[in-house]
């Protein structure tokens, strides 16, 4: 493993995958702000390799990806440095959630608070079976904020409302069935389910993913028609990078 910095360490395959693992961070993969900023600090230093087709985000134990913010350090926290504190989770995601390849959320154990935020903020998210999930934070005194924002879009308002409003826990069978997350492994199989997606992303135009991250992160805040609109200069641009002739012409080729 690659150390990018003392909490960021990163695995890179010849097929230009990326497993990039939040390390010292205890058993559950804490979020202090030490971690937070190494975090994003690795995501941001890998946004402009070009190489990258995928990211999967993972903790380095089997325990959790994030199991949450650390309490410890929030406890001591006030008005200013409680900003501080979540403006730095606020900017870990957004580096995640603006990342131009795709990440996976590799989903072990236990995943609440922050940890869930950030697995919000990626673009595919894969369970194990005897995974849980749950936003806990207003049984602590403070409320779910920056990106559990992204859970209404996910999962529809009601789900949401419930999630962090009665601070209870789901099951993966449960998180799938809302849509909270895309798959659950069977017992053993995590890495399997991951690989999976990843060979399916690894299919698809390198360049088109790109554009197409960019465009849903885009859809996500814009209306309808602007979004439509937006999507027309899209198309055309994509034809200046020679990937859709060059594919186009391998599957007509592949049909002879």
């Amino acid at each position: 493993m690659e150390m990018l910095n003392p909490h960021c360490g990163i695995d890179r395959d010849s097929r230009g995958v990326v497993r990039l693992s939040i390390c010292n961070a205890g058993s559950l993969n804490i979020l202090s702000s030490a971690v937070t900023s190494g975090v994003r600090e690795g995501f941001e230093k890998l946004a402009t390799d070009r190489t990258i087709r995928a990211v999967i985000l993972a903790g380095q134990s089997e325990k959790s990806m994030i199991g949450g913010a650390d309490i410890k350090e929030m406890a001591k926290l006030d008005q200013k440095s409680a900003e501080a504190f979540i403006t730095r989770l606020r900017d870990l995601c957004e580096a995640v959630r603006q990342f131009p390849a795709p990440v996976i959320a590799r989903l072990p154990g236990w995943c609440l608070g922050g940890g869930l935020e950030v697995a919000a903020a990626c673009d595919f998210r894969i369970a194990a079976h005897d995974a849980h999930f749950g936003m806990p934070e207003v049984k602590v005194g403070i409320p779910s904020v920056i990106h559990a924002a992204l859970l209404p879009r996910l999962i529809g308002w009601g789900r949401a409302r419930w999630l962090v409003m009665t601070a209870e826990n789901i099951d993966a069978p449960t998180a799938l069935a809302w849509g909270l997350v895309d798959k659950v492994a069977p017992a053993g199989g995590l890495d399997d389910a991951v690989e999976h997606t990843v060979k399916a992303l690894l299919e698809c135009g390198p360049e088109a993913l790109r554009s197409q991250k960019a465009l849903l992160r885009q859809w996500e805040e814009l209306p309808l028609k602007e979004s439509v609109n937006l999507s027309v200069g899209v198309f055309g641009q994509s034809f200046l990078t020679g990937e859709p002739q060059r594919m186009m012409q391998g599957f007509i080729d592949r049909k002879r």
